[in-house]
């Protein structure tokens, strides 16, 4: 005889029955809490969506007390504070643009499952941002991965890469949106975690902004998209929110991972829009983690009433699933919306057109519960709240590892360098050909990049910029960074420097930056060492983004990176979006015209402290990072803003990881132009070339225009210096060595396909 189904009546009358909290993820005192919480011990459906709504994942419960200095620190004067329209809090912040437009910009992570399993873990990863962005109102327009995998020539490398790669072309290619830029890093510290970040930009006019809310009695709730199946249980309170076992390199929890379709994806964006332009839409949530227990309980929480759901209405592929494994199925390519009852018939026309399966499943009542029944029985009766937005707050102890003040002495002065042309010569070859230095092309290469007809820039320029307005051309830029090896040795300026680079890099093509989205990777939140490290570079962020006037707009965390005692390096991820007034005027980075001036913006110090020489040349990673200096940020940045702006350069890249000699030989190749640099006076020759100083970028300047341009950084107090000359078919540093274009392609080119081709 089979078990009563566990209703409510029945969980009252039945308190000392067991039930698997543990399993689901919960300690033992958060149960206890459900338990205050109802007044009786929980259904098995209820407990179902607390143990996923109130992971780590989902709730952010380890992380929320220090994520409010994005909202405590909020810039109040300057573009950013001024574009504001939507911000933390919704599924996407947004942004004003001008002409009445809005963009819309978010980065999440989908890090445990790609590991599990790589292409599917990447590909619904893609999906799963792309719904956030739809659910705003918006229509995306482009999409970017920051990747961080184990060393390069690991075997555990070759497995996930290539998958991870293959799923987000795979996903990205079949939805029609250009993948503009992003990152691929490699290091040891993410073997058994590697880091898939997806980030995805929409574009909207202000009057079609949505929020996700259930408003008005007698509503009726409407599940549309792909059929639930069993994919994806356990994804967000166990997948995501658990550090690895160490299992000798095999992934483990392969049945937590979702499974995606770009194409009912597709059709999913294109009936989503029209709904919404038809005006058939009081309120509308994607399911991605946490499925329907995130969907109905986010609805019903941020609207003005409760909720009543038929689960029997659910739309399954799988009939054997039980209510528990509904309510945490993260099936993909499912959105959830709130329809006025003399528009759902528009709503389902709709949804058939684009041969999409929706059902009525529920509909706003006038209480404040969120009630699900299954077979006439009642299995959830909560208030909607407890579980969305009242799910446990930590204070994780954290305090300043021992190691940290050995690591920060550990300077890299101390390290042989190069002392002559050959040595340098040989140093620059091997910079440019290691793993994160090389072209990244084998990657980029499998993502449709210009489909749409709107992408102006794409990687590897400094930042990727889409035109959102043909006529006049108004357009957006954006870019991600993250340097966790500046991080593992100060995640306090870490954090700012990941900022610095990627404001820095949007305002190299032209861009005036607005805002930020930030995807925070970090180990476990139980390791002191390890929440010290978010603490500390949350406070980073928070305080950096202030004094830049970008306030951050939404984001991610992801914590839990760690397999064993091995976590990975904190590596705050930070994403910067810009706008330009006409993307005709935006600033490439190829050095294109024979015989116009290479300047060198900013100042250059000795610092090698996490530099990719110290790594390359030593395997090496130690002292302090480099110092940043913000204002000279702002000021670098409007220098180069107001540059392409009046015509003043011709090309422009920003100087990071790899110092000057990486910079020079990225815009060279790009260019297929040579260069002839002279090492400024009073600079060794090492530091000028291999230095990671901040507050720096290369400019090419037509003649023309020289003078106009150096009075314009002179007046403004920028030091700029005149270093060469762009000319011939090789990358000479006079004095030093000569590096011709086509050896240096070579080198820089092929290091990617040798790995994994």
């Amino acid at each position: 005889m089979s078990a009563p189904l566990d209703t409510v009546k029945h969980a009252a009358e039945t308190p000392e029955t067991g039930l698997p909290w543990a399993e689901l993820g919960l300690k033992e005192d958060e149960y206890a809490r459900i338990r205050d919480i109802l007044g009786r011990r929980p259904t098995g459906a209820e407990l179902a969506m607390y143990s996923v709504m109130w992971s780590e994942h989902c709730s952010y419960k380890s992380s929320k007390v220090h994520l409010r200095q994005f909202g405590e620190k909020a810039p109040t004067e300057g573009p950013g504070a001024e574009a504001m329209l939507v911000g933390i809090g919704e599924q996407a912040g947004v942004v004003d643009v001008g002409q009445g437009y809005a963009v819309t910009f978010k980065v999440e992570s989908h890090n445990h499952p790609s590991y599990v399993e790589p292409y599917q873990g990447a590909a619904t990863g893609i999906g799963g941002i792309v719904r956030d962005i739809i659910a705003m109102g918006a229509r995306p327009v482009a999409v970017m991965d920051p990747l961080r995998f184990g060393a390069a020539d690991h075997p555990d490398t070759k497995r996930v890469l290539p998958g991870v790669v293959a799923g987000i072309g795979g996903y990205g290619n079949c939805l029609g949106l250009p993948n503009i830029g992003g990152e691929v890093v490699f290091d040891a510290c993410y073997q058994g975690n590697p880091l898939v970040n997806a980030l995805c930009v929409g574009v909207m006019k202000h009057e079609d902004i949505h929020l996700a809310k259930a408003a008005g009695t007698g509503n009726k709730v409407i599940l549309y998209g792909a059929r639930t199946g069993g994919d994806g249980i356990g994804g967000a309170s166990i997948l995501a929110s658990e550090t690895f076992e160490d299992t000798d390199g095999k992934p483990a929890k392969r049945p937590a991972v979702q499974v995606g379709d770009p194409f009912q994806e597709k059709l999913l964006i294109e009936c989503t829009l029209e709904a919404f332009h038809a005006g058939l839409v009081v309120g509308i949530q994607d399911l991605g983690a946490a499925g329907l227990s995130c969907a109905t309980s986010e609805l019903a929480s941020n609207g003005s009433g409760g909720m009543r759901v038929e689960l029997d209405d659910v739309p399954l592929r799988d009939s054997s699933l039980s209510p528990e494994e509904i309510l945490m199925s993260e099936s993909q390519e499912r959105m959830c919306a709130v329809v006025e009852p003399g528009n759902v018939d528009g709503f389902l026309a709709i949804c058939e057109k684009w041969e999409v399966t929706a059902t009525v499943v529920g509909e706003v009542t006038d209480g404040d519960r969120l009630e699900i029944f299954w077979h006439g029985e009642k299995i959830v009766d909560v208030d909607p709240k407890t579980v969305a937005h009242e799910g446990p707050v930590y204070e994780r102890p954290y305090a300043r590892p021992d190691w940290q003040d050995a690591l920060q002495a550990d300077d890299p002065a101390r390290l042989p360098r190069p002392a002559d042309g050959d040595a340098l010569r040989a140093a620059a070859l091997a910079l440019v050909s290691s793993p994160n230095q090389a072209a990244k092309s084998w990657v980029t290469d499998q993502y449709d990049r210009y489909v749409l007809g709107d992408t102006v820039l794409a990687q590897p320029e400094d930042s990727g910029m889409i035109r959102i307005d043909a006529g006049t051309g108004l357009g957006v830029a954006v870019s991600t960074d993250g340097n966790g090896r500046y991080a593992k040795l100060d995640p306090y300026e870490g954090a700012r420097l990941a900022l610095a680079e990627s404001y820095r890099n949007v305002a190299a093509t032209g861009a005036q930056p607005l805002a930020v989205t930030d995807c925070l990777n970090f180990g476990s939140p139980e390791d002191p060492a390890a929440m010290w490290q978010f603490a500390e570079a949350t406070r980073g962020l928070a305080d950096a983004c202030l004094e830049l006037g970008t306030p951050v707009t939404g984001g991610n965390v992801s914590l839990y990176n760690q397999t064993g005692e091995a976590a990975i390096h904190p590596t705050p991820v930070v994403g910067v979006l810009g706008v330009i007034d006409d993307v005709a005027r935006r600033t490439p980075m190829a050095f294109r015209e024979e015989g116009h001036l290479i300047y060198l913006l900013g100042e250059t110090r000795e610092e090698l402290g996490g530099s990719a020489w110290s790594q390359v040349a030593h395997g090496h990673l130690g002292g302090r990072p480099p110092r940043v200096d913000l204002e000279r940020e702002r000021l670098l940045a409007d220098i180069l803003v107001s540059a392409s702006r009046d015509g003043m350069v011709d090309a422009a890249h920003d100087v990071s990881d790899g110092g000057v000699v990486q910079a020079l030989a990225e815009s060279c190749l790009k260019g297929g132009k040579g260069a002839r640099v002279v090492v400024p006076d009073g600079l060794d020759p090492f530091v000028f070339l291999f230095s990671e100083s901040q507050g720096r970028a290369l400019v090419a300047v037509p003649r023309s225009e020289e003078l106009r341009f150096a009075d314009m950084c002179a007046v403004r107090g920028l030091p700029a210096a005149r270093v060469g000359v762009v000319d011939g078919e090789a990358l000479e540093v006079q004095g030093q060595f000569v590096l011709p274009l086509a050896e240096l392609r070579s080198a820089h080119e092929s290091t990617l396909p040798e790995l994994f081709a």
